[in-house]
């Protein structure tokens, strides 16, 4: 077993009415004045808002709340928290809803705790994170993992750079975590979840590190076919709490880094796919079940006995040699991801075929001007990334 290092300081309440214990917990963390971060209306209708509110005002708390989170989340919603936050005296972040509402919360967090400096300056490089303010969550959707991760992801609008930031500050405090918040929510955003957190597991898989990981490799093999299995169930019936309850503590587990340790991280596929949705404003999901054809079909020599063990574990083929193995595990992944209707190219997308100039794009903002490369199993300058689109490209 390789060395590694690992904290996940979150307190996770998780089951049927989570929520409900919002205000006795929060309290144990010394929170006074509570910001809510929330998205679009879907908490507005169903009730959850109002329910939240009225539990924190009823216990005493200072309450204000912002809405307007939208997928690929904005720096310039964030920069309008970060005001507003600061006016408010907040010193608590509560958010309620998916990813993207979390990582605004973090980086709202972030800003407020850090009154000089602009967020975006965290994010690009410019300003090293040295402080924050607690960020708590109600998860309504099943995806990102956000609740747990260490991870933020933001769009700058106005250069459409979409970027991450890694960093034991973004860990939540506290997530409060009840299935049955996420019954209702799009079929859309249901798979595009699902994939989302086979992808946070898929770009630990395969990485650099070529050692036996023995418990490592189980729990990653475990949690995705258990994501594969429940999703057949949850794609039928959304109320299936079993099911949804599963799918929902597998997104957690998936990205806190559990299912990556003795080894490091490679999330090429993210940085590629970050590069579609701060272009072409695409969901996250979909982005990375678009670019992970093209980068296996471009790696897998690399490491043939992993893809080979992938295609045994994940979905039983033991007949024929490593590389016949490696090729039907990576056409079942394909498969299954098309069979959750996600897209696999550009075209399903719904982008279209691009242009050269377009491909080239893409690849120099991913690369930073071909100054970075990118991941470590195949890692990529800005050639091998106009490759990897390229096969993607149609």
């Amino acid at each position: 077993m390789q060395s590694f290092n690992f904290k996940c300081p979150t307190e996770v309440v998780f089951g049927r009415g989570a929520e409900e214990q919002v205000a006795t917990k929060l309290r144990e963390y010394g929170a006074s004045h509570i910001f809510i971060v929330y998205g679009g209306g879907s908490v507005v209708r169903s009730g959850l808002l109002a329910k939240v509110e009225r539990i924190l005002l009823s216990a005493g708390f200072a309450v204000q709340s912002l809405g307007g989170v939208q997928p690929n989340p904005r720096l310039g919603f964030v920069r309008q928290g970060v005001r507003t936050a600061i006016a408010f005296q907040a010193d608590f972040i509560l958010a309620i809803g998916g990813g993207s509402v979390i990582d605004s919360a973090k980086a709202i967090a972030h800003g407020t705790a850090n009154p000089g400096i602009d967020v975006w300056d965290f994010w690009c490089g410019r300003e090293k994170l040295t402080r924050s303010m607690p960020v708590a969550s109600i998860l309504t959707l099943a995806a990102a993992g956000s609740e747990t991760s260490d991870s933020a992801v933001i769009t700058n609008e106005e250069t459409g750079k979409k970027a991450g930031l890694n960093t034991p500050f973004n860990r939540p405090a506290i997530a409060f975590m009840n299935p049955e918040l996420t019954f209702t929510v799009p079929k859309k955003q249901l798979v595009c979840g699902i994939s989302d957190i086979l992808m946070h597991t898929l770009e630990r898989y395969f990485t650099s590190c070529k050692e036996t990981n023995a418990f490592t490799d189980l729990v990653a093999e475990s949690l995705l076919k258990n994501v594969m299995a429940q999703s057949k169930v949850a794609v039928e019936n959304q109320q299936d709490y079993d099911a949804m309850s599963e799918i929902m503590w597998c997104g957690s587990v998936s990205h806190c880094n559990f299912t990556e340790l003795g080894r490091a991280k490679d999330f090429t596929c993210h940085k590629l796919g970050h590069e579609l949705s701060g272009r072409f404003d695409v969901t996250h999901g979909a982005s990375l079940t678009t670019i992970w054809p093209a980068w296996a079909q471009y790696v897998w020599r690399d490491d043939v006995p992993r893809f080979a063990q992938f295609a045994e574990r994940i979905f039983g083929i033991t007949s024929g040699s490593d590389e016949e193995k490696a090729q039907a595990g990576i056409k079942g992944m394909v498969e299954y991801f098309r069979s959750l209707g996600m897209p696999t190219n550009f075209t399903e997308l719904g982008i279209g075929v691009q242009d050269k100039n377009s491909i080239a794009y893409l690849a120099d903002m991913a690369t930073a001007g071909d100054t970075k490369k990118l991941g470590n199993f195949h890692p990529l300058d800005k050639a091998m990334a106009i490759d990897i689109y390229q096969l993607a490209n149609h």
